[in-house]
């Protein structure tokens, strides 16, 4: 899953309560992306309750007292043979605890009863999104950019106009528009590309301001989630959600997400302030800077400065070649080989479905992997890697191979030469793949720690490692062609897609902060007299960033990852610290090395969730730098991302911050 701008997400269950680990909402999702052929209205309906009906079983199983207490008398009487079954034991008996077993029955009885809700609210928050999208009308259709034309209906108006020869009588004439649905993508791309200014300004709000019936929603979620945490006896949501992360607590979470705050608002304002004066200098007006301004303003500051044309950096990634480049990374890195599988009677829910097996020539196949990456219609929307079976040891002779499902949605179709991805796709395309790396080189005993069921603030590295391999020129070179001519992508063209990259990477650093400190904040304590969350939001945004809120837009309806990702989000910020030290201490030299590729795998991917987060963190970099212990928590080591994004003064003052600790 990318950041929520990236409208893409990763599937992974939050706690594994108990021993079975999917939920209502994240059962939907796998209805929705396996079964496309069958999506009809009633199939949807059918799906909806079957999850629901496996939803009730597994609170069942949750709440079991005989399989509760087998699991405590094997973590107490200690015979567990292997450090990862005493954590796996220990998990276990925490998350049926999370779950409420050792409560009174009255207590226990209204935990379930709040879980049920909890997945009915996430159900119908996501259901609404999908209803409910917002459209604006927009006339006449010049006002929309013509390669934005795909993206948008044409609509009519009748308009009175004269009749030829007569000066007396009018007639009706037909006047062509365009509808936009403001769905994320193509809001984004409104937001980007529209000259208009009040084109992105309907876009912006109307966009901002769906579905109004989550404002709803969220609130309850909010405050079941709260009855919840208290219930089972923490002071909030967060608390609850954060004890067995490694940040352990709201307040080291908090004390991160200040201290990147701080890191990086000096070279916000400035990035801000570069905007406003290339508007203003645009437009020749001393005038504000809006909203609906940035995606367009930095589009074009981007172009202006490094002569860059999305549609020729497309043209050396069609989408072909960029399996190909997955291929040669796993070759490259791991020693491994994926080949094509042929497909079952069945076996596929769509004819565009290819699968792969990945294939190591000593130890023979690592798992299976689907890749469905082209858009159709009522598909899942956005990336996504879904894990269908997990990796663990069956016998002392045979192990479970993981499978897992790659989701993307890309225009074209495998049949086609034209699907030609963006450099965003590109590096989307390699962050989902990081994921399903995490869960093919697995190795665990149990797979309740298998690929990325591990601590939710790990979760997210693997994938914003691979990145920086999307980005690299060392990486792209073997296999980025143009398509027409085979000619490989020019050195200095990636260089000008770093340099674009990094240009308001302080300003894009802001806005993850602030979404999670929206997360921290609603799933926080609740005070008497809780505000709204749309007071929440614009209090935040006015206090963290420079950009102003615009009265009446509630963003947060649309914020999935407050479903599956509740007090969670700062996860990503950890995940890109992480990504950022790895990147530099171990992989930037050489990174396509078979050396790099086996420290990877043998000190991290493969053991999953079954080793301490901290200690497969330093042990992978070699030694300190990379994660820090505070107030009972771990939280990143932030200066290789300083460094990264050239914070200089920042560094300065971390260093000398250390060194006083020192003396």
């Amino acid at each position: 899953m990318r950041f929520q701008t990236r409208f893409a997400q990763l599937w992974i269950p939050q706690s594994f309560v108990g021993i079975l680990i999917l939920t209502g909402p994240y059962l939907s999702d796998v209805f929705f992306s396996l079964f496309q052929p069958f999506l009809t209205k009633e199939f949807v309906e059918e799906a909806n309750k079957a999850s629901m009906r496996i939803n009730d079983y597994l609170h069942y199983l949750n709440t079991n007292c005989g399989l509760y207490d087998a699991v405590k008398k094997a973590e107490d009487e200690g015979h567990l043979l292997t450090k990862e079954a005493q954590r796996a034991a220990s998990y276990l008996r925490f998350d049926f605890e999370k779950g409420g077993i050792h409560l009174s029955g009255e207590k226990l009885e209204k935990v379930n009863e709040l879980n049920t809700e909890i997945s009915q609210l996430c159900q119908e928050f996501g259901q609404n999104m999908a209803v409910d999208m917002g459209s604006v009308d927009v006339f006449p259709a010049t006002r929309i950019p013509k390669h934005l034309h795909r993206l948008c209906k044409p609509i009519y108006r009748s308009t009175l106009g004269m009749s030829m020869g007569s000066s007396n009588s009018t007639s009706n004439m037909k006047e062509k528009g365009f509808q936009i649905i403001t769905d994320p993508a193509t809001l984004s791309s409104v937001l980007q590309c529209a000259a208009d200014e009040e084109v992105r300004k309907m876009a912006y709000i109307e966009g901002n301001s769906v579905p109004h019936a989550n404002l709803g929603v969220l609130d309850k979620l909010i405050a079941v989630r709260h009855e919840l945490a208290q219930i089972i006896g923490c002071a909030s949501y967060a608390e609850f959600a954060l004890k067995q992360n490694m940040a352990s607590s709201p307040a080291v979470v908090m004390s991160f997400l200040l201290e990147m705050s701080e890191m990086v608002r000096d070279k916000a304002d400035k990035e801000f302030n570069a905007i406003r004066n290339f508007k203003r200098q645009k437009s020749g007006q001393c005038v504000d800077l809006e909203p609906w301004d940035e995606s367009y303003y930095t589009a074009m500051m981007k172009s202006s400065m490094y002569d860059l044309d999305s549609s020729v950096v497309a043209s050396y990634f069609p989408l072909p070649r960029c399996i190909e480049g997955l291929k040669i990374l796993v070759q490259s890195l791991f020693g491994a080989t994926f080949h094509s599988v042929p497909l079952s009677p069945g076996e596929s829910w769509h004819s565009d479905i290819l699968k792969m097996t990945l294939h190591h020539p000593d130890e023979g196949d690592l798992g299976y992997l689907y890749l469905d990456l082209y858009a159709r219609e009522g598909k899942y929307p956005g990336c996504a890697h879904f894990a269908i079976k997990g990796a663990r040891r069956i016998s002392n002779t045979e192990y479970q191979l993981p499978v897992v499902a790659l989701i993307c949605n890309f225009s074209g179709s495998h049949n086609s030469s034209l699907a030609r991805l963006n450099h965003f796709e590109v590096e989307t395309l390699f962050h989902e793949f990081g994921h399903a790396l995490h869960s093919l080189l697995s190795r665990t005993e149990c797979q309740h720690f298998s690929g990325t069921r591990v601590a939710l603030d790990l979760a997210e590295t693997p994938s914003n490692l691979f990145e920086y391999y999307a980005c690299d020129y060392r990486v792209l070179k073997t296999f980025a062609r143009h398509y027409s001519t085979g000619e490989t992508i020019p050195e200095k063209l990636v260089e000008s897609m770093q340099g674009a990259k990094k240009m308001f990477a302080a300003t894009e650093l802001q806005r993850q902060i602030f979404y999670a400190l929206i997360d921290q904040t609603l799933f926080g304590d609740r005070p008497a007299g809780q505000r709204d969350t749309s007071s929440v939001v614009t209090d935040l945004k006015s206090q963290y960033t420079s950009w102003r809120h615009v009265e009446g837009t509630h963003w947060q309806t649309r914020f999935s990852h407050l479903l599956n990702y509740g007090a969670g989000y700062y996860s990503y910020l950890y995940a890109k610290c992480f990504a950022a030290t790895i990147w530099q201490k171990l992989c930037q030299d050489d990174p396509l090395s078979l050396t790099t590729g086996t420290a990877l795998r043998k000190k991290f991917l493969q053991h999953g969730g079954a080793k301490d987060p901290s200690e497969m963190l330093n042990d992978l970099v070699g030694g300190g730098g990379i994660v820090r212990n505070y107030n009972g928590g771990i939280v990143p080591d932030t200066a290789s991302l300083a460094d990264e994004m050239g914070l200089v003064d920042y560094n300065m003052k971390l260093m000398e911050g250390k060194r006083e600790k020192h003396v």
